[in-house]
């Protein structure tokens, strides 16, 4: 309860290790299956299906499910694709926006035709990073007069 008084953020959760997967001690050799397909015309590149098939085969791999094998290939082999340079590394940044901490204002000009007569209003616009909300208001700068109170 005293942490609650300290901080409107709760603090982070506790870390516990990864657990290891029956399918770590696989790893070099599927890696290694992908490597040699880099180089293979494309009807001769293992699939899923035959990368799982010769695991079974060769090195007696009995009590991994197919969809752990198909979840380890789809990750990695865009991973083994930009090693040597054949495919662009993927880079995503997420944006975290706390409460309150940001917002994006612009300023701007809009003709808006207004009982019967072209007019030049001034736009705000407001949009709250955290929630996506936004907030636009056109104002007649020569009256002084908001035309429209807010647009969510």
């Amino acid at each position: 309860m005293n942490a609650a008084l300290t901080s409107a953020f709760p603090e982070a959760r506790k870390q516990y290790p990864t657990r290891g997967s029956k399918l770590d001690p696989f790893h070099p050799f599927i890696d290694e299956m992908l490597r040699e397909d880099l180089d293979a015309p494309r009807k001769q590149r293992h699939t899923i299906k035959r990368i799982y098939a010769r695991l079974i085969d060769e090195h007696g791999m009995d009590d991994v499910s197919y969809q752990r094998v198909r979840d380890y290939v789809s990750k990695r082999k865009p991973q083994i694709r930009v090693e040597p340079g054949r495919e662009p590394a993927q880079v995503f940044i997420s944006q975290t926006h706390r409460p309150g901490d940001e917002a994006e204002v612009d300023f701007g000009e809009v003709t808006v035709e207004l009982r019967g007569a072209r007019v030049v209003l001034y736009l705000f616009s407001l949009r709250m990073s955290y929630s996506g909300r936004s907030v636009q208001r056109p104002i007649d700068r020569t009256n002084g007069v908001s035309y429209i109170r807010s647009v969510t």
